[in-house]
């Protein structure tokens, strides 16, 4: 073991080098195979000996493998009980001791071991965190309350359900009492250690964590432990929101301390009770309120108070929604205070902000957007005032209003000097001009109807647009941001107009007005009008296409390191913007974009750290080959092979998903039938089980042996490649989370090869699916497993069909059809909700009704069931499949960048219609019908006579074959 260890951490070790880390990390791949490879990272973790950053690299690894391998679908144990056990006994412990950095790591592990665990699992957890708690060791309690923050704070974000009711219940009656003990012990050690400084910093770090975890406790509802001492409770919040002591200040003006984290953890805590328990916590309101007040308008402009005087401003927003504090606001006086005290001094630009615009432009950019999550004083303070607007819009109209024309008459006496008076006034006036929810896809929806938004920017915002000198940079952005919060307000001919001007700022020196002006270019150019048909154009964008992608290349190609080349995705996002509204417009550069997109491919591949950015990329990419492909796609091949190649063959993990989905989409694109003799070499590499152990892969794989399946089953049934890929299928479909993804592969199987080459295989097929259904289907699997059904009966002119169905299933079990058509199949057809589903198993009811043997004379009584259930069906047939060649905006935020699967809208694969003809199904199943009737001399007349039990289901299939 000791050899063992001493190896791993040498691995671990050069993980943190850029030079060896691939390699390492493939080699502790290799060493987690071993038993008790978690016991032996927590050991490298606990051992003073090793390194801090060896030792943090091992937690890291702890709770990655952790993530990879606790349990499986199921909620099964994948490590043996006895090092699940001893994980258990040991990692609370090992928490509680390590320094704060490894603390998170471990922290997030516990959390995921409680995710899965927790409480029923791990019953002995809590009594386990409360024995360990002291009355005066600081760092045995913060060592606590951080294992229970990172398991408790995962209630947060949840929806209420009785198990997790359960779970909190068995949770606060056991810690609650020792919980509000050591709150009060806190304190009192607080008064005690006024004067040690070391001391009052572990004692605040405490405190803060207490907070967090009041948070925690009462996310969901209120203990009653809590609501009987609230009186207790709310007096020693209250003492520490205005707490103060100068040996809890920090020297830095830009690194918040302990006092400003418990301050601020208290205000946010005051907004959950605010807004979910204000029956209760109402009547000690009034001190938060005027202490929040007093606080925010005493405090300092030092970024080290920025989250303390947002989280503050939150609080007063949440008072706002109560009706009988809001009134407070009504009257002007008091609105002129708000306004003066607090909006103002917070919307100001302080010397600080304007340093991040110059130093740190990526930052600037990432906090000022709309949308963003950070917690700025700007944001809150406009959050704070349109929340009083949304009850007095006209008197907070008027007070604003005096301040925007006053910082305005500021800037013109001199424009040189006083330019910030000019900013805070336009974001005054941003923020009473914007009415409800602010977008990221379309901006601003809806303004006051108090002021107007295109006059004011005629008057006061678009000379900074137009002029190229002497205005401040910070005023160009401003002019540009304008534009990006108003873009829904203009028309489109005022876009005409100021689209140039935003182009011609992609030359700007300044890092934060070119971004800006790409950000608003792509947010634009991806605007809509009712139906979904674009602002802009093809024949719009195309005048100025080339040299505005050129532009966007140049500032992303400027620097060459990795890092930097990939630090802004708003450029990438605005190239991939271009080229979806340019379309086939890209062909004759083509070869440009080509070689700008592969340059940068292969510089970020040598260190990948900007997920956003590469997803614009590689859907840029997907844009690039969509387009441009059909016309030229040995063009395309040829360039994109050697480089896609590279990052398989390096198993780049964050990569590869995307790669997986561009070849498929490049053989899409592609007009041949065949199957090139490259796409021939890929298939030996793709089905080899390497690729498929990451998730992330799984249905980008899939994607693309859907594509080359149909073009090369000849190759693969003549190179014996068909059996691993039917192994591939087994896999698949043995799990929850990748059985979709197995019947997408089987059904291009089945519809590639001759039934003759699949023979051998389909009892083994359906032995495999009927197992599922029997020990462990999901409604997702039984859904697929119906449309399988469908899928193979209605395919009888490919030699299988109803029968052919039937007699694989009689090879399985003899018999076993009738309850599984009668139970399953019939039943969960009706749960079909997918337009193209429900076709299928129309033609496959209708098919069955005119051409099986074994209904006609096996399943008498199944076969009026039948008509039953494709009557049903078409009382709401499917629709035609519409042509839409949009491409759907993704929602950025719900994404999950990483190393895992995001789908590439802009090369999404078009749905597989088998039955194009049939767009109307009424009418090809009363033709189908009809004839059916005819050649079989009255058949079917006869059966719907005899076999179908209702009078008016009799009635309505017969309208349909006289139809």
């Amino acid at each position: 073991m000791a050899a063992d260890q001493q190896l791993v951490a040498q691995l671990l070790e050069a993980t943190l080098d850029p030079q060896k880390n691939k390699q390492a990390e493939s080699a502790l791949l290799q060493e987690e195979h071993k038993s008790r490879f978690s016991l032996l990272l927590l050991q490298i973790v606990a051992s003073d000996s090793s390194p801090d950053t060896t030792r943090l690299a091992s937690a890291l690894c702890f709770k990655n493998f952790v993530k990879r391998n606790w349990t499986d679908e199921d909620g099964n144990y994948k490590l043996p009980e006895d090092e699940v056990v001893a994980i258990k006994q040991e990692i609370v412990g090992l928490m509680i001791t390590v320094p704060p950095r490894i603390q998170v790591q471990l922290g997030d592990a516990i959390s995921i071991i409680a995710d899965s665990d927790f409480w029923e699992r791990w019953d002995t957890l809590v009594d386990d965190l409360v024995s360990r708690l002291t009355s005066d060791n600081t760092a045995v309690n913060n060592g606590v309350l951080q294992v229970a923050h990172s398991i408790f704070k995962r209630w947060r974000p949840l929806f209420r359900s009785d198990a997790l009711y359960t779970e909190i219940n068995h949770v606060v009656g056991k810690l609650a009492g020792p919980f509000l003990t050591l709150f009060q012990n806190t304190d009192r050690l607080i008064n005690e250690n006024d004067n040690n400084k070391e001391t009052l910093h572990q004692l605040f770090t405490t405190l803060s964590l207490i907070v967090k975890l009041f948070y925690d406790l009462s996310c969901q509802d209120l203990p009653p432990q809590f609501e009987d001492n609230l009186t207790a409770i709310a007096e020693l919040w209250h003492k520490y929101l205005t707490y103060d002591n100068p040996l809890l200040h920090t020297d830095d003006e830009s690194e918040a301390g302990p006092l400003e984290f418990v301050k601020a953890g208290i205000c946010e805590v005051l907004v959950l009770y605010v807004q979910k328990y204000e029956d209760a916590f109402g009547p000690y309101l009034n001190q938060f309120i005027t202490s929040s007040w007093n606080l925010l308008t005493t405090i300092g402009a030092e970024t080290k108070y920025d989250i303390l005087v947002s989280k503050a401003l939150q609080f007063l927003t949440s008072i706002a929604h109560i009706p009988v504090h809001a009134r407070t606001f009504s009257e002007e006086l008091v609105l002129t205070q708000v306004v003066e005290k607090v909006i103002l001094p917070n919307l100001s630009l302080r010397e600080a902000d304007v340093e991040l615009f110059e130093d740190e432009p990526i930052e600037y950019i990432r906090r000022d957007l709309e949308g963003s999550d950070s917690d700025t004083r700007r944001r809150a303070a406009t959050d704070f005032l349109r929340k009083i607007m949304e009850t007095f819009e006209k008197p907070v109209t008027t007070v604003v209003s005096r301040y925007i024309t006053h910082y305005l008459n500021d800037y013109q006496k001199d424009p040189t000097t006083n330019w910030k008076s000019k900013d805070t006034a336009v974001y005054l006036f941003s923020s009473i001009a914007a009415k409800g929810t602010i977008t990221a896809s379309v901006g601003v929806k809806s303004t006051s109807m108090l002021v107007d938004v295109v006059e004011f920017f005629q008057q006061h915002v678009a000379q900074d647009l137009v002029e190229n000198d002497g205005v401040e940079p910070i005023l160009k952005v401003d002019a540009i941001k304008y534009l990006y919060t108003f873009r829904s307000q203009l028309t489109k001919q005022q876009w005409h107009d100021a689209l140039p001007l935003l182009v011609k700022y992609l030359a700007s020196p300044h890092y934060v007005v070119y971004t800006y002006a790409a950000i608003t270019l792509e947010r634009v150019l991806a605007l809509q009008t009712e139906p979904k048909q674009p602002v802009f154009d093809k024949a719009d964008v195309m005048p100025f296409s080339k040299d505005l992608l050129e532009h966007l290349f140049s500032l992303m190609e400027k620097e060459s390191s990795p890092q930097k080349v990939q630090e802004n995705e708003f450029l990438m996002r605005c190239v991939m913007r271009v080229l979806v509204v340019i379309r086939d417009g890209v062909i004759p550069i083509t070869g440009t974009v080509l070689g700008h997109l592969i340059k940068i491919t292969q510089i970020i591949r040598v260190n990948p750290s900007n997920p956003r950015f590469y997803y614009f990329h590689f859907e840029a990419l997907g844009a690039l080959i969509r387009f441009a492909a059909p016309s030229q796609p040995e063009k395309l091949e040829s360039a994109l092979f050697g480089p896609f190649a590279a990052i398989v063959q390096n198993n780049d993990q964050e990569f590869t998903p995307y790669v997986f989905q561009l070849y498929a989409a490049l053989l899409e694109a592609h007009p041949s039938e065949t199957l090139s003799e490259y796409y021939q070499q890929i298939i030996k590499p793709i089905i080899m089980p390497t690729f498929w152990d990451s998730k992330g892969n799984i249905p980008a794989l899939v994607r693309l042996l859907s594509s080359v399946i149909p073009r090369g089953a000849t190759y693969i049934a003549e190179n014996n490649q068909l059996e691993p890929i039917l192994g591939i299928f087994q896999n698949l479909i043995s799990k929850k989370s990748t059985e979709t993804h197995g019947f997408d592969l089987i059904e291009i199987v089945i519809s590639s090869f001759p039934a003759n080459v699949l023979q051998p295989y389909f009892v083994q097929l359906l032995t495999l699916m009927m197992t599922r259904l029997q020990n462990s289907k999901t409604e997702q699997f039984s859904l697929r497993f119906v449309r399988f059904y469908h899928f193979m009966s209605a395919r009888d002119q490919q030699g299988l069909g109803s029968d052919f169905f039937i007699s694989i299933a009689d090879q399985v079990q003899d018999g076993v059809f009738a309850p599984l058509y009668t139970t399953i199949i019939l039943p969960e057809t009706q749960k079909l909700a997918r337009p193209l589903d429900r076709k299928i198993a129309v033609i496959s009811l209708t098919k069955t009704l005119t051409g099986s043997v074994a209904f006609r004379d096996r399943y008498k009584k199944g076969w009026g069931f039948t008509c039953g259930a494709l009557l049903k069906l078409l009382e709401n047939p499917p629709l035609p499949q519409t042509t839409d060649d949009s491409i759907p905006e993704p929602d950025i935020d719900d994404l999950s960048f990483g190393v895992g699967f995001t789908p590439l809208t802009t090369c999404r694969p078009a749905a597989r219609d088998a039955w194009p003809e049939v767009t109307d199904v009424k009418r090809w199943v009363s033709a189908y019908l009809k004839e059916a009737d005819g050649r079989l001399n009255g058949q079917i007349t006869t059966f719907v006579r005899e076999r179908v039990q209702s009078p008016e289901a009799q009635a309505a299939i017969t309208a349909y074959m006289q139809g």
